[in-house]
């Protein structure tokens, strides 16, 4: 085995001396001690290599939301309460600090989940 040469697909030789070591340690068993421990890993369908989708899955299994969606609920939560005011003063207020919250969010979600500020006269009474 000793640093047997390989040949690839482009003809070009090369000698796999770690994988060489490694198949040697199998075969005198030194991985034997590694055998039925630990607990195995369920393997879903898709064993591509995608960091976005490895991160989602572990927050979502441990019941972790990223910042900015729970940043939207509470834009969302903020945006009902501001439909119960009617004094100008309160919603002005209240919309300048969503609005501050808007652009929060805007910086730390996906580019397709960006919301636009609230404008003022969208929030008026209709009485003025």
């Amino acid at each position: 085995m000793n640093g047997i040469s390989k040949d690839n697909e482009d003809g070009i030789v090369y000698q796999d001396l770690i994988g060489d070591i490694i198949k040697r340690s199998e075969k005198e068993g030194a991985f034997e001690h590694l055998k039925g421990k630990g607990k195995p890993q369920k393997l879903d369908g898709d064993l591509s290599y995608n960091p976005d989708r490895l991160l989602n899955k572990i927050l979502k299994d441990n019941n972790v939301l990223p910042s900015w969606i729970q940043m939207d609920k509470e834009i969302e939560k903020r945006k009902a309460e501001l439909a119960g005011y009617s004094n100008e003063y309160n919603i002005r207020k209240s919309i300048e600090e969503i609005n501050k919250k808007i652009f929060n969010y805007n910086l730390s979600c996906p580019p397709s989940a960006q919301k636009p500020k609230l404008k003022f006269q969208d929030y008026l009474p209709n009485d003025s």
